[in-house]
This record gives structure tokens, C-alpha cells and sequence, in this order.
């Protein structure tokens, strides 16, 4: 029997309403891969939430690669205006870490179970951390992107949500032209668009 697809922009609509009607403003813990992608979902959520953005990406093989995103990410948040404060922090830089998950899988193609698992390993860190510092909420920017599995995505946060004991805010940031508007806001702060995820697979 096949499951029941969700739309997971329609979730989060209805969570912006119950946040909107409570008149609270939440701490929100978001996991971002670089500036491009976090853009638009900055845009999008910072009238409603205060934002923390989370740089954890062991799977970006290169620490020039790796260090240029995290830069063009603090520059965005400088220079973004924002209705609700948007801070940075940055997670441990271990691409051991990638490498020694992906043993076994790297002749898996790319959005099949080696990326799966590169998301649990990246959300993971990001809802141990959302609950160590005491957030209401933890998402990512990674389902803006259409090379990525927003379903996969918001199942993978659902169970760290049931394991951490912290609300996952359910996402499809790619709907509603956000993927789109992730390229305009690129252009209009000259950030630097990578043409790949950031591990040696895809670059490959």
C-alpha cells in the first residue's frame, strides 16, 4: 500500500497560523547548508520566528569550500534585514566524519541512501544541539533545493523530533517559487552559488 504523500508546505502554513495566533515569537534552530539556500528561507520565516542558523556540513570535502560558505553565510545574515533577530553558529568542521558514513555506499548514485544518510547525520547534530540550547523548533534549508528529497527530509526530522523531544518545523521550501526566489535573492547579494552539495560524490 503506498503511503499517503503529505504536503508538507500546508503544514507549515498551519504552523505559522497557531504561531501567529499565540502572538509568541519562537527560538528556531536552523540547519543551513550555505547562503544561496538560506536566503529565501530566512526571508520567509523571520517574521515569525527568532532564528539561529546552524553551519554543520561534514560532507563538504574541502575546508576552502567549506570555509567560503560559512562566509558568504554570515555575510547574508549582516546583511539581510530581519523582523526578528537571526544569529550564527557554526558546528564542528569533520569530514571523517562523512567519510567514515559513506563507507560501503560510494557507488550509490546521487539522492539514493548515501545522501539519506548524510541528512540524518547533518539534522541529527542540528536537533542535538536545538535541544541542548533549549529551541522550540529545528528545520533545514536543504529541501529548497529540487535535487534534494524534501519527503525523506521531513521523515527524518519527524523521527528526530519523537527522539530529541523537540518540535521539527515540517518544510518544502522549494514550494511557492522559494527555490526561485533563493536565485533572485543570490543575485541581488552576489552571493556565491556552488554548482554542487559540497561532498566529493557530487562534485564527482
Amino acid at each position: 500500500m503506498n503511503k499517503q504523500k503529505i504536503n508538507y508546505q500546508t503544514e507549515l502554513e498551519n504552523t505559522l497560523k497557531t504561531i501567529t495566533a499565540a502572538g509568541s515569537v519562537p527560538r528556531l534552530l536552523l540547519h543551513a547548508c550555505c547562503a544561496p539556500c538560506s536566503s529565501y528561507v530566512l526571508e520567509y520565516l523571520t517574521g515569525f520566528f527568532s532564528i539561529t542558523v546552524r553551519f554543520y556540513n561534514p560532507n563538504i570535502g574541502e575546508r576552502e569550500e567549506y570555509t567560503h560558505r560559512a562566509e558568504e553565510l554570515k555575510r547574508l545574515i549582516r546583511e539581510m534585514p530581519a523582523v526578528h533577530p537571526v544569529s550564527f553558529t557554526e558546528g564542528p568542521y569533520e569530514p571523517e566524519a562523512f567519510e567514515a558514513m559513506a563507507k560501503g555506499l560510494e557507488e550509490v548514485p546521487e539522492g539514493g541512501a548515501r545522501c539519506f544518510r548524510c541528512y540524518e547525520m547533518r539534522l541529527r547534530e542540528s536537533a542535538a544541539y536545538a535541544k541542548d540550547h533549549h529551541f522550540d523548533y529545528f528545520t533545514t534549508t536543504l529541501s529548497i533545493s529540487p535535487l534534494k528529497n524534501a519527503q525523506k527530509l521531513n521523515e527524518i526530522g519527524a523521527a528526530l523530533s519523537d527522539e530529541f523531544g523537540i518540535p521539527y518545523l515540517f518544510s518544502d521550501f522549494k514550494k511557492k517559487d522559494g527555490y526561485k526566489r533563493s536565485i533572485e535573492l543570490s543575485e541581488v547579494y552576489g552571493l556565491y552559488r556552488q554548482n554542487y552539495c559540497g561532498c566529493r560524490f557530487s562534485k564527482r
